[in-house]
């Protein structure tokens, strides 16, 4: 593992029996806050994608809306946002998907990406992958030319891969 890996696990802050107990949340926060952290975790996505052609970064509501937007810029690509119902205000597409309590939706503008676009959708975090695949479907829909998924963080033991067709990249900057 190198050294900037290092520092970005060294930083992420640890909160136990959040949101409900039992559960290890990893808050990507204290990442955003360092200013060193912030400059690993943007030249590491960078570094990712540069060679892959992207136009469009989407960030998912609301995590995504952090690094999303940086690496857009330093892409030289488009961001544009995956949000909950109702907060998006042009004629939109929308995407139902299970939770462990019942269902959530997410939306994107109808015009948001087109067939000529190479997309990178982005989250804080993979764990059990429902969000993100309902982002895919969501993003699938407008038909752009290749989809990318990228993730801070994967929980591996949450196994949320699996979700996903196995054509899909996935890459997560920290694998825990």
């Amino acid at each position: 593992m190198t050294m900037s890996k290092e520092t970005l696990i060294e930083n992420i802050r640890k909160v136990p029996d959040f949101p409900i107990p039992g559960i290890l949340f990893y808050d990507v926060t204290t990442l955003f806050k360092d200013p060193k952290s912030l400059h690993i975790l943007s030249d590491t996505m960078y570094d990712m994608y540069k060679e892959k052609g992207i136009t469009k970064v989407i960030g998912i509501e609301s995590r995504g809306f952090i690094m999303g937007p940086i690496l857009a810029t330093r892409l030289n690509a488009g961001f544009i946002p995956i949000r909950k119902p109702g907060k998006l205000p042009a004629e939109t597409i929308e995407e139902s998907y299970d939770k462990e309590y019942g269902k959530d939706t997410v939306q994107i503008h109808k015009d948001a990406v087109d067939e000529n676009d190479i997309v990178l959708i982005h989250d804080d975090l993979l764990a059990t992958g429902g969000t993100m695949k309902a982002a895919c479907e969501l993003v699938k829909k407008l038909k752009p030319k290749k989809i990318y998924v990228n993730f801070i963080i994967e929980l591996k033991e949450l196994n949320g891969k699996a979700l996903f067709d196995e054509d899909l990249e996935i890459e997560s900057v920290l694998s825990l």
